[in-house]
């Protein structure tokens, strides 16, 4: 059983920076494609970044490329969602999961981007 806890988020003005870890629990976890995903206030989770279990491909939503990278460090069990040039529109709450049959969600880490 995979359990997730999400870190990273703040405050931060547009521009800045944050990098969000996602620390997971359970041996199985370099065996699972994995996504970072967002829900703003009043709106839908959606996927905006993912990277397969060898970490030899990643996708991003079309709203973050070029600004933020996934990656993820298999020995720490740990993804990592580096967001660069933040904008007001990418304030959410983040989270990660299995990008294929997810588990139940995290928490989650607060993004506030102020303009």
């Amino acid at each position: 059983q995979v359990q997730l806890v999400e870190s990273g988020g703040g405050l931060v003005q547009a521009g800045g920076s944050l990098r969000l870890s996602c620390a997971a629990s359970g041996h199985t976890f370099y065996m699972y494609d994995m996504g970072w995903f967002r829900q703003a206030l009043g709106k839908e989770r959606e996927l905006v970044a993912a990277i397969r279990w060898s970490g030899g491909s990643t996708y991003y939503a079309d709203s973050v490329k070029g600004r933020f990278t996934i990656s993820r460090d298999n020995a720490l069990n740990t993804v990592y969602l580096q967001m660069n040039n933040l904008k007001p529109e990418d304030t959410a709450v983040y989270f990660c999961n299995l990008l294929y049959s997810p588990i139940p969600w995290g928490q989650g880490t607060q993004v506030t981007v102020s303009s």
